[in-house]
């Protein structure tokens, strides 16, 4: 397909963006089944992204610069035939993989990353997010408190219902993105951003893939303090201590409170059958003095 135009391309055309309008698109591709290089390329070719982040991207997403040209990076998940990827059409730092909390079920699916890519003054959070309903918000909160000024966490979040993320705002667009059925469709593919207004969200068309990409435009608030370029984003290690020493006493005090609980049923219990071995005497009782 051909471009939508010269407001469309323009900024893929001027070199590395700064803090103007950065336009964003986050596509998760259904891995083999869904869709292909062609499919990616040709939707660069008609939305002429700065940044472009995938998830479920297999091996076959290395072609994309023969096609298109730009910087391409991927990220493998451990265990798993897909990975998270980018593609911009200016240059990128190559991004690193930040390492997300993991579930303590036997069984769980293999450990989930983050990939953290810097564009300009923001940086952005490539996500594939796990299942688990409480698992995906304390990986959300991992990532916010890895990422420095301008931020921006885009993907496939795999959340149902609202997220509260402090210093963060959901500017993703509001429409379902997520059709595993014709009965019922989720909001999965999601924005929270911070120090960051959205000028333009929409959700695209779904192609081959089970999800839709959704395209945002972005803009750095005035005033905002901005990464001196040092590195694509840090680890603020006080904050993030100090959230998984309280996730720490949180889960050691829990047996505790199971015990408690425990404990205070028993007692319960064993009330009320000490006042059912009382009442059946004086039952009994009651009706020798009647006979």
């Amino acid at each position: 397909m051909g471009s939508m135009g010269s407001m469309e391309s323009k900024g893929a055309e001027e070199g590395r963006p700064g803090t103007g309008n950065l336009k964003v698109i986050s596509w998760n591709l259904l891995r083999l089944t869904g869709a292909g290089v062609e499919d990616v390329a040709a939707l660069i070719e008609r939305y002429r992204p700065d940044l472009l982040l995938l998830q479920e991207a297999t091996d076959e997403l290395a072609e994309l610069p023969a096609r298109v040209g730009g910087c391409f990076f991927r990220e493998p998940l451990d265990g798993r035939i897909y990975g998270l990827a980018v593609w911009s059409p200016h240059p990128l730092a190559r991004p690193y993989a930040l390492p997300l909390p993991v579930s303590q079920v036997p069984g769980r699916v293999p450990p989930r990353v983050a990939q953290i890519v810097q564009l300009g003054d923001v940086a952005f959070a490539n996500v594939h997010l796990s299942h688990g309903q409480f698992l995906n918000r304390w990986q959300l909160l991992h990532i916010a408190n890895a990422l420095d000024g301008p931020a921006a966490v885009v993907g496939d979040y795999n959340a149902i219902g609202p997220i509260k993320l402090a210093g963060f705002k959901d500017i993703g667009p509001r429409q379902p993105t997520h059709s595993p059925s014709n009965i019922i469709s989720f909001r999965l593919d999601r924005c929270m951003a911070r120090g960051l207004r959205c000028s333009y969200a929409r959700v695209l068309a779904r192609g081959s893939s089970d999800h839709h990409p959704i395209r945002l435009d972005l803009h750095v608030l005035p005033g905002v303090r901005v990464s001196d370029g040092s590195g694509t984003a840090y680890v603020r290690r006080l904050m993030l201590r100090a959230s998984v020493e309280r996730w720490v006493r949180a889960m050691s005090d829990a047996p505790n409170r199971i015990r408690v609980r425990q404990t205070f049923f028993e007692t319960l219990d064993l009330k009320f059958r000490k006042g059912k071995r009382g009442k059946a005497p004086r039952q009994r009782s009651r009706a020798h003095k009647q006979q």
